[in-house]
């Protein structure tokens, strides 16, 4: 079973939705994917596997030199099988094809470790203000 990852992969909404719910642990929401990424991404990667969405992560950028991850996602009985590294990695390769000079990431402590082991970020110091 192979699975393909594609720049500007296309994909359906509801695939997205499913697989947002199943990573972030939520109820499916009727969130229109479609419209956000185009509207506001440099990009995303889709990866799927016999016609199955099994990964998303959407680049989201400043219009320039930065980009930023966003919603990184796995199916569940794909992790930890490098379905993650490979799209962090293809989008990687994305930014930087736009002349993007820095890729920015923000996670939850736990996962620390593919951040920054497998996927080879770098600490740096940052900020944040909660708005909620």
């Amino acid at each position: 079973m192979t699975i393909t990852y594609e720049w500007r992969g296309d994909f359906d909404n509801a695939s997205v939705n499913a697989l947002h719910a199943e990573a972030f642990d939520h109820a499916p929401m009727p969130i229109d994917w479609h419209t956000q990424v185009r509207r506001h991404s440099l990009g995303w990667v889709t990866a799927h596997q016999d016609g199955r969405l099994v990964g998303f992560v959407n680049v989201a950028w400043d219009g320039g030199v930065h980009a930023f991850l966003l919603d990184t996602m796995v199916a569940r009985d794909l992790r930890k099988a490098g379905v993650g590294t490979e799209l962090v990695s293809t989008a990687t390769q994305g930014a930087r094809s736009a002349n993007c000079e820095w890729l920015h990431v923000d996670f939850d402590e736990h996962l620390r470790p593919f951040y920054f082991d497998a996927c080879g970020f770098e600490a740096t110091d940052a900020g944040l203000i909660a708005l909620r």
